[in-house]
């Protein structure tokens, strides 16, 4: 199943959350926070101007961005967890 993202929309799967400390100490499930990175895996057409052309996209496939803690829509594909977000949900993209 191929989820291809509307307007200005962008598909991300989170990056797991770190599982051990900086010291060597393995976090409980419980203490896990809920992840503020992840990888685009696909994006929108980009959102519709008022002169009838299309915004163009800052983040393309593949990128690694960042978002606020409980930004954007839960959807889980093939048992995987995604994220949508509207771009002007993302924070800033990393290494790109």
């Amino acid at each position: 199943m191929a989820v291809k993202p509307l307007e200005d929309r962008v598909l991300v799967k989170p990056e797991d959350p770190e599982t051990k400390t900086a010291s060597g100490l393995y976090l409980p499930e419980s203490s896990k926070e809920r992840p503020i990175q992840g990888k685009v895996i696909s994006t929108g057409p980009g959102k519709l101007l008022d002169n009838g052309t299309r915004a163009k996209m800052s983040v393309e496939k593949g990128d690694t961005v960042v978002y606020s803690k409980y930004a954007g829509n839960e959807i889980e594909i093939k048992g995987v967890k995604h994220l949508i977000l509207r771009e002007s949900e993302l924070l800033g993209v990393i290494g790109g």
